[in-house]
């Protein structure tokens, strides 16, 4: 074999696509492209055009090698939503605006749709009208016709990776430039650069143009101790993915997934548990590498996690996990809704179609019908009592929000029951926060009693799972309750309510300030209310953290039972999914809620202990306080660079260790 055929052979497998083989974080590749990329970064950093323009080559490059073909689909949405925007800029009649406004977003959620929704729409018209239609990839068949050659296997529709995250940034886009609070983008290679920013192109965070567009002109600027919190947010990332994520997922919870019937139910439950920790640390791990991977070339992406399983309750989570699609959904979809002031025809719509679906996915009309009279009973609630309509229009909202939100993720009766799920968990939050702890006291036995009459005249693993559910928020409230009692002042006194009832889903603003330079990145400060006490003050030290943690494990688990759904739903044949996911739904809850063999727990938790000690260091890790790790953060990037570089190197040593002999995708790469 000659020189040139190696050179040959070597230019071939880098500018060639591997569908097996996608380019992914983790790969030495990866970083190899890179080291050339910053390399060539470098030399004309501070020429602001060429810098801009060089990158977007690059990331279309990067998109290219992570999913081939569909470059030409990014490149679509690209050109379409420069143009769009320009001319969406120059009308000045509204009716004109909302029109081009409406065509747009119709045009890049309909791509979004076709490559997501099409076996669940094929499915849905096949059911309602008797037909037998098979998914066909017209799109594809298309564009083999136009080439000539056959690129695509018409007879599938592959799901171009990170097409969610880009088509959420153009609708933003567009929706922003209607609402006047962006200037469009004047130079294509600026907004393509936008768009298409390689470290945050396939899995997130969704970036608004407001937060970014305004970077791109601006003096590159690293200074040394960016530079360190830049090494350690790439660090993090990749213990996050190859020492926490990937190795619960090989060595445990994928097993369980697969066929949870062979396992028992303390196996089936370590499992959900290790899963929840695995998919933060699969998709955290990822946005630490993206923002790593940005601040070295001077851009800083916005906060997409915060400590999320520190939070107390789920309207708290859903302000820590995700961040970015939070407030994209508390923007554009939340807020036009009629957010907390009312309801539009919209959210009926809405409600509708949500029946019409969940029957669909389901094979039953009764979730129609049960949808109907859930629907009939809060109008008449309404009606009835006029002074809460505010609160039962924010709590539609807020579901429809959530339960689009678990359709975003695919057209999965899992994906609903996932979104219904954390839906109904705000609900309740706010429904429940400003009520007195004697009723809380009295829903909490009553539910716990139901569950247990249930579990004797229907006997069912389902009604267990409740009963102990039940059993744990009654444990905790009473003894809230009687702490209370004990503790009550002589004299009246006024009890504050513990939280506000404000209405859903709003995350954090970002890490810029108005001029553009980096603050905190990413803080993971606490956003925990102090609870008050039985006369208005703040509670002990002691009880108080007592009662924050209590709050806290009871957000995790019920967070992690929605996972079950989630991952159900995960990973599967479009075809297949709905049957598959919800027959592993079902069979984990028939053993996690079935009779256990108790003395057979010590033994399987051994069999198990370097995964389940895995886990238990990988929460408390995630449960040091937010100072503490800010510390370490910034004593990082403190470390003289020799010293900086030898704990790389032992870094990359500790992750080799645990790196499994086929690197896994990141999770939402899916999505």
């Amino acid at each position: 074999m000659t020189i040139w055929s190696v050179i040959r052979d070597f230019l071939v497998n880098l500018f060639s696509f591997d569908q097996a083989h996608p380019l992914l974080f983790t790969q030495f590749y990866f970083w190899a492209f890179f080291a050339l990329v910053f390399a060539v970064f470098s030399l004309f950093h501070s020429k602001v055009l060429l810098r801009n323009g060089f990158l977007f080559a690059v990331s279309l490059f990067f998109y290219y090698k992570t999913s081939g073909v569909f470059l030409a689909l990014l490149v679509f949405v690209i050109v379409y939503n420069y143009f769009a925007a320009r001319w969406l800029h120059k009308l000045q009649k509204e009716r004109w605006r909302s029109l081009l406004t409406g065509v747009s977003v119709v045009v890049d959620l309909g791509i979004l749709a076709y490559f997501k929704y099409a076996y669940f729409l094929i499915d849905f018209v096949n059911k309602l009208f008797g037909l037998s239609l098979e998914v066909h990839d017209v799109l594809g068949e298309f564009i083999d016709s136009m080439l000539g050659v056959t690129v695509f296997s018409v007879d599938a529709i592959i799901l171009p990776v990170g097409i969610s995250f880009f088509t959420f940034q153009a609708v933003s886009y567009i929706v922003d430039v209607k609402r006047r609070k962006i200037e469009p983008v004047r130079n294509f290679l600026d907004f393509g650069f936008y768009l298409s920013f390689f470290p945050q192109l396939v899995a997130g965070p969704i970036v608004r143009a407001s937060e970014f567009i305004k970077q791109l002109h601006q003096p590159y600027n690293l200074s040394r101790r960016w530079f360190g919190i830049a090494v350690f947010w790439i660090m993090n990332g990749l213990v996050k993915k190859l020492v926490l994520a990937d190795y619960l997922a090989v060595n445990f919870a994928d097993r369980v997934f697969e066929n949870p019937l062979m396992y028992s139910g303390f196996e089936n439950l370590s499992a959900l548990f290790c899963y929840s920790l695995q998919v933060y640390a699969d998709f955290s791990g990822y946005t630490d590498i993206a923002t790593g991977v940005a601040m070295l070339m001077g851009f800083y992406l916005p906060q997409n996690f915060n400590s999320p399983y520190k939070a107390e309750n789920t309207q708290q989570f859903w302000r820590r996990w995700h961040m970015s699609l939070s407030r994209w959904l508390r923007d554009y979809l939340y807020i036009p809704l009629g957010g907390n002031r009312n309801a539009t025809p919209a959210t009926f719509v809405i409600i509708g179609a949500v029946a019409v679906i969940g029957s669909f996915l389901s094979g039953s009309w009764w979730v129609a019908f049960g949808v109907a009279v859930v629907a009939g009973a809060i109008g008449l609630w309404a009606w009835l009592k006029p002074s809460d309509r505010k609160l039962i229009t924010t709590n539609i909202n807020s579901m429809n929000t959530m339960l689009l939100g678990g359709l975003w993720h695919g057209a999965s009766w899992n994906f609903m029951i996932w979104g219904g799920l954390n839906g109904l968990g705000q609900v309740i939050y706010k429904v429940w926060t400003p009520r007195s702890m004697g009723l809380k006291v009295g829903i909490a036995a009553f539910f716990t009693l139901l569950c247990w009459v249930l579990s004797l005249v229907a006997p069912a693993p389902v009604w267990n799972m409740f009963l102990v559910w039940m059993l744990i928020i009654l444990a905790g409230t009473l003894v809230k309750w009687l702490y209370r009692l004990l503790h009550r002042p002589s004299g009246p006194s006024v009890i504050p309510s513990e939280a506000s009832v404000s209405p859903v889903l709003p995350g954090s603003t970002g890490n810029l300030p108005a001029s553009g330079t980096p603050s905190v990145i990413p803080s993971e400060a606490s956003v925990s209310p102090v609870i008050p006490g039985p006369t208005g003050n703040p509670l002990p030290p002691a009880v108080r953290w007592l009662s924050n943690a209590w709050d806290v494990f009871q957000t995790f688990v019920f967070i992690t039972f929605t996972r079950l759904f989630f991952r159900s739903g995960s990973n599967l044949d479009p075809a297949l999914a709905n049957e598959q996911a919800w027959n592993t739904a079902k069979n984990m809850v028939n053993q996690i809620g079935s009779a256990w063999d108790l003395s057979l727990v010590p033994k399987m938790a051994w069999q198990h202990r370097s995964v389940l000690l895995l886990f238990v260091i990988g929460m408390i890790i995630h449960w040091l306080p937010d100072r503490f790790k800010r510390r370490y953060r910034i004593a990082f990037s403190r470390l003289p660079l020799p010293v900086m570089a030898f704990a790389v190197v032992a870094i990359i040593v500790l992750i080799f260790q645990f790196i499994t002999a086929d690197l896994q995708s990141f999770i939402y790469f899916q999505f």
